[in-house]
């Protein structure tokens, strides 16, 4: 645990801006008290009577409030009372100084900012399952924070703006997620977030600098050698950097993984609709395809997105036409290359009358949006491609109609949240884009499946872990020596002969990875399964895996008789 290390600094502080405050207060009244207790009161019965150390302490104490409960025990004598003058007027400054004082440090920058880290730290060590830690709560961090909560799982943020982090605290997040306003590659904050915690999966490096990324997967990979790392990186150097360091490593390039999405939209349409459905993007189907058209192409930006999908363009035989305001070093990867902003000069020259496909790819919203509006008052039937950097502009790219956005940010994000929620799915798609005989009509099936099974519902991809804490009916048969088969646990509870609305799609056993298990196939401790379906049908399953009961049932066709009582009765009435 960090958190001793936090509250060390928060009471450190505390006595740093409090000490002289205390000893103001502690010595006018002990300087009071002695004052009360040594000035003779009244005569009583014939003898003087002193207040003693608990009544004048008592009286300093009341007075301090302003409440007014009089001369206690007796009658002060004017000797008492001159002195009480004195003590309240000295009493009352001191309080106001030391009032002053605790004003003063609670809005000291240090203090806030050593109770955040203390109360962040608390959170962090409270969480009591797996999470991740998210360095960055930009565009892309709250898309991939709001899609791990939605699948159950828990997420940790820390961003240098202080902005995110009010705004991540307002959300409506099925669970709690802590945040924190801090400088992520900082190694004590890393500690904080929990980065040695037991349960802490991985580190995810999102921000908007390469450097920074960087330093982050570094540092974590010195703090905990098996966590998991998955960064951002659109820079070839920093990615040779990042595959050098050991271990668990994910290195998420938006314009290379764009690129492949070109390429399976270019020769494999159905898988193009597979992937956006499963991802959830805005208006996709498994009913239409999406299919960009084969002839001249006109690329306006030639940054690592425009040369990503000009690699790709041209790898079909497309032809190709570049504008950029800059000269590149690889302008003979281009047959026409032309140097200047896209406008209606250059577009006419790039031979945009002529041409089927325009490419938007600069990295600014407004300068792709009139690219945009100008090329199609030139050519109305082309094929729109443009690139959308911030997500505040969506309102303005979804009255733009292109034929495909996009957002680094979005692509980003969905894919490390599958390569999180969803590892096994990357051999599910690997298995459907083999270069073997019959494949293209196995995924024609899987998308008709998918159609029956899900319809319009939202399509959910769930990982289960065959292990005693999150299948313990399935463990518990097979210690027992029995066997349980996939088709016994997606069989509808209410209705055996029938299966719930998922597809299982690949399951791990033995280290092995079967893609489309029959529903033969026999589960084992220690397996992991991956299916899409519903909502309802993943609280059904999950239901099934950890009810003794309903799981018998499924397996035999049979209940399970629970209560002592049944079990009794049927043993009796079996012997009659």
């Amino acid at each position: 645990m960090y958190t001793s290390d936090e509250l060390s600094r928060v009471s450190f502080i505390v006595m740093r801006e409090m000490r002289l405050p205390l000893i103001t207060l502690l010595t006018v009244y002990s300087v009071a008290i002695f004052g009360m207790v040594s000035i003779p009161g009244p005569e009583i019965d014939g003898e003087r009577a002193y207040l003693s150390i608990f009544h004048a302490f008592y009286f300093m104490t009341y007075t301090a409030t302003t409440t007014g409960f009089g001369e206690i025990p007796f009658e002060f004598s004017d000797g008492q009372r001159l002195w009480a003058i004195v003590c309240l007027y000295v009493s009352v400054v001191t309080w106001f100084y030391a009032l002053g004082s605790i004003v003063r440090l609670f809005q000291n920058e240090f203090f806030k900012r050593a109770v955040d880290e203390l109360r962040f730290a608390l959170s962090v060590n409270r969480i009591g399952a797996p999470f991740y830690i998210i360095c960055g709560f930009g565009d892309t961090g709250s898309v991939l924070v709001r899609g791990l909560n939605d699948a159950g799982m828990h997420a940790v943020v820390i961003d240098e703006n202080v902005e995110r982090i009010q705004a991540l605290k307002l959300r409506n997040y099925k669970t709690s997620v802590p945040g924190l306003y801090a400088d992520a590659s900082v190694p004590k904050h890393l500690l904080e977030a929990g980065v040695t915690n037991q349960f802490c999966k991985a580190v995810v490096a999102i921000t908007n600098k390469e450097d920074v990324n960087l330093k982050i997967s570094a540092v974590a990979r010195l703090l905990n050698p098996d966590v998991g790392i998955l960064t951002m990186s659109k820079v070839d150097v920093f990615e040779e950097t990042l595959a050098t360091l050991g271990g668990e490593v994910h290195i998420v390039d938006p314009f290379k993984t764009f690129a492949k999405v070109l390429n399976a939209c270019i020769n494999n349409p159905a898988f193009y609709a597979l992937n956006n459905w499963l991802v959830g993007d805005k208006g996709a189907t498994l009913q239409s395809y999406v299919h960009p058209p084969v002839g001249g192409w006109i690329i306006c930006g030639y940054g690592r997105m425009g040369m990503e999908a000009n690699h790709v363009l041209t790898m079909n035989g497309v032809e190709t036409a570049v504008i950029d305001p800059h000269a590149r070093k690889k302008e003979e990867e281009v047959a026409t290359y032309i140097i200047g902003s896209a406008n209606a000069k250059t577009l006419n020259k790039a031979g945009i009358a002529n041409a089927v496909g325009l490419l938007a790819a600069a990295d600014d919203d407004g300068q792709n949006l009139s690219v945009l509006l100008n090329a199609r008052s030139l050519n109305q039937n082309l094929f729109t491609i443009v690139r959308q950097n911030s997500h505040q502009n969506e309102l303005a790219f979804a009255k733009a109609d292109a034929d495909m956005i996009m957002q680094p940010t979005l692509v980003t994000a969905r894919k490390i949240l599958l390569l999180l929620i969803a590892p096994l799915l990357k051999h599910f798609f690997r298995y459907l884009l083999a270069k073997e005989p019959g494949r293209e009509k196995l995924l024609e099936h899987v998308i008709k499946s998918l159609r029956e099974k899900i319809g319009d519902k939202k399509p959910l991809l769930v990982t289960i872990d065959f292990t005693r804490e999150k299948s313990s009916a399935v463990i518990q048969c097979l210690d027992a020596g029995e066997h349980v088969l996939i088709g016994d646990i997606i069989s509808d509870p209410r209705n055996r002969d029938r299966d719930l609305d998922l597809m299982v799609f690949v399951i791990r056993s033995a280290g092995k990875e079967v893609v489309l298990p029959a529903r033969e196939h026999k589960i084992r401790e220690g397996d992991q399964l991956l299916f899409c379906g519903t909502a309802y049908a993943k609280q059904l399953l999950k239901s099934t895996l950890n009810n003794e009961y309903t799981l018998h049932y499924l397996r035999t066709g049979k209940f399970k008789l629970s209560s002592y009582f049944t079990q009794w009765y049927a043993r009796k009435f079996t012997k009659a």
